[in-house]
């Protein structure tokens, strides 16, 4: 393939880092008592969201990491966690945005990542690999610094397989024929859509538990089964 395949925009990868960089200010706003955060616990949240997406792809790839090739990519993450700081009241209020920014940043960093895999010339499953831990990297990375459990971990909306079916959709449209623009494009659309749609109908995997529950009840009956909450997995 040609070079120029390899060069993710600028402008698009600023945009998904500055979407991170908010996502990660609004979740740092929901914590209260003597979790609450401070100016620079916000912008730690927001790099780690804005930035680690596209590091954990760059490290999977054996490249140099493009979000420390420019001074804007950290600047981005930076202004835009303290912006969504600022504006977390509204957000707050506008659950849908909130939403539908999640579900365009895992979109956003999922297709990214398969592209520049497959660009790379890694096989379409290795690919879609990368991507995925691309789009749910900065999640990962959030909630390790955080101490808290790691939320694709457990019961929730999807999340992960929203954006495997993304980059999946992407990779096999590729060896289809599609261009990698385009087909990054439906990437995006694809996961935003599963993500929002399994938000709203609150679909989610099988619990592990209820795959087996008629065994798990008789061998540990004296265990309570906790509700999930509403953490993404």
């Amino acid at each position: 393939m040609d070079e120029p395949v390899l060069v993710i925009p600028l402008w698009a990868d600023l945009i998904a880092v500055g979407l991170g960089g908010i996502q990660g200010a609004l979740f740092a706003s929901g914590f209260r008592g003597q979790r609450r955060l401070d100016l620079l616990g916000v912008a730690i949240i927001g790099i780690v969201m804005g930035m680690g997406g596209g590091l954990i792809r760059d490290l999977l790839l054996n490249v140099t990491p493009v979000t420390l090739q420019s001074n804007w990519y950290l600047l981005t993450a930076v202004c835009a966690s303290l912006v969504g700081m600022l504006l977390a009241g509204l957000f707050q209020r506008l659950n849908a945005v909130i939403v539908g920014l999640d579900a365009i940043v895992i979109g956003l960093f999922g297709a990214f990542g398969t592209s520049k895999a497959l660009a790379l010339g890694l096989p379409p499953v290795p690919a879609v690999f990368v991507g995925v831990c691309s789009a749910v990297g900065g999640g990962i990375l959030r909630d390790m610094i955080m101490g808290l459990p790691v939320a694709i971990m457990h019961v929730g909306s999807l999340y992960a397989v929203a954006a495997g079916v993304g980059c999946a959709v992407l990779a096999i449209s590729n060896a289809a024929g599609l261009a990698l623009i385009p087909a990054a494009i439906v990437c995006v659309v694809v996961t935003a859509v599963i993500r929002v749609l399994a938000v709203i109908f609150d679909i989610s995997l099988p619990e592990q538990r209820a795959l087996h529950r008629r065994r798990v009840a008789v061998e540990t009956s004296a265990i309570p089964i906790v509700k999930p909450g509403p953490d993404a997995g």
